[in-house]
């Protein structure tokens, strides 16, 4: 006579102590009852186990009884719940739905940051599977608050509207001051490779062209060029032209003077060690100049440099400029030949920049991020981070401190 499947989901808390899980799976191995689901986290030493098995009908009782009793002698507490094969199944079936990763970072979190999301979350009929924090703990002392909180939500099922999530999510960050990364958790999500970097206003916390131009006594006008292309008002080619012209007659030996004192994004250094660490090729594509870029790629590692090189006759700009533009189109462009290059899916690529001469490259990109950025391109790209420097990039990643630090 065929024995009668039950399907049992026990949960257990209380006090973390070693050998909790060892003390309750070995009962349960003592009856072969097999495990179709496990599962637990620690919060300020509270242990939260979930396990799901499967056994015969003549089992379960005794399971249940030994189960109890060593919950007891563990002063853990233990709650059974019966699941029928119908719910089951339908669990199963849930489980080939799609899957995205939500990520929240910031100086903090707060409570109201956390419950915004988790609303826009439910109204698109989304289930959150898990929640992990990515930065280490956060100590009391205000003054020692380390300087980003993030945590990653893992959620299920199919968004009703997925720009409407996108809006939310960006309107969120701007009212709350939280980046919020909405992200299809896939094998191309687990395993970029290629990451590729705007320089002015980027990887440094300036535009190049301003400064060169302070130093030709034509900031004013420069800047104002600048700005305004930055914004997609005017065409970059043309802005570009107009700028460098500005520039003629300026001694070279002041490139140098300007590189030494680059004012460099906060977390870059964080985040080009562990890149290379981990084996990502890095690239500069940017429609500033050669030498800044090569400045920063001797300094760093970077892998790769494309920007415009200007012309230098008998140690003065000439105003002009040699070779081709660097421009919106041509950044996507090289981000996509570069990829070829290192055998590197494009789903693999992410790039990043803040004006609107990137988006092309955001846009070709597996993951594109807006990195503090002028409202057109954060309304733009797929992912916004401006609330952290830099190795914000590594959470959107998917990497925690333990890992990195």
């Amino acid at each position: 006579m065929e024995k009668k499947v039950e399907i049992i989901q026990i949960n257990i808390s209380g006090e973390d102590k070693p050998g909790v899980t060892s003390a309750l799976t070995r009962i349960l191995a003592e009856y072969d009852a097999f495990i179709l689901d496990i599962g637990q986290s620690n919060i300020h030493q509270t242990l939260s186990m979930g396990i799901l098995f499967k056994t015969t009908q003549n089992k379960a009782g005794n399971i249940m009884k030994d189960l109890l009793f060593k919950a007891y002698e563990l002063d853990m507490n233990i709650r059974f719940t019966p699941i029928s094969e119908e719910e089951y199944e339908e669990w199963v079936g849930m489980q080939g739905k799609n899957r995205y990763i939500i990520t929240l970072l910031g100086r903090k979190l707060t409570a109201r940051q956390i419950e915004e999301v988790t609303t826009i979350v439910a109204d698109q009929e989304l289930n959150i599977d898990s929640i992990i924090r990515l930065t280490g703990r956060i100590p009391l002392d205000e003054n020692a608050r380390a300087p980003k909180s993030c945590v990653e939500l893992s959620v299920r099922g199919t968004p009703r509207d997925r720009a409407e999530i996108q809006r939310r999510f960006m309107q969120l960050s701007v009212d709350y001051g939280v980046d919020v990364s909405f992200q299809l958790d896939d094998m191309f999500r687990r395993c970029r490779r290629l990451i590729c970097f705007d320089m002015d206003s980027t990887l440094i916390e300036t535009e190049v062209i301003d400064k060169l131009a302070e130093r030709a006594g034509v900031g004013d006008k420069v800047r104002a060029i600048t700005e305004s292309a930055m914004r997609g008002e005017i065409d970059f080619n043309e802005s570009f032209r107009q700028r460098i012209a500005m520039l003629k007659g300026l001694d070279v030996s002041v490139m140098q003077e300007i590189a030494d004192n680059l004012p460099i994004t906060e977390g870059l250094d964080r985040l080009m060690v562990v890149l290379k660490r981990v084996g990502f090729k890095t690239a500069i594509l940017s429609g500033g100049f050669t030498y800044f870029g090569n400045y920063l790629k001797h300094k760093y590692g970077f892998d790769y440099v494309y920007a415009n090189e200007l012309e230098v006759v008998d140690g003065k700009l000439t105003g002009c400029h040699v070779g081709e533009i660097i421009d919106g189109k041509r950044k996507a462009e090289l981000l996509k030949l570069i990829a070829q290059v290192e055998n590197v899916d494009i789903l693999q690529t992410v790039a990043v920049g803040d004006g609107a001469n990137d988006l092309p490259m955001l846009g070709e990109a597996g993951l594109g991020i807006a990195f503090h950025a002028k409202p057109k391109v954060m309304e733009n790209a797929g992912q916004s981070l401006s609330t952290i420097g830099l190795d914000g990039i590594l959470y959107f990643l998917g990497f925690k401190d333990s890992y990195i630090n």
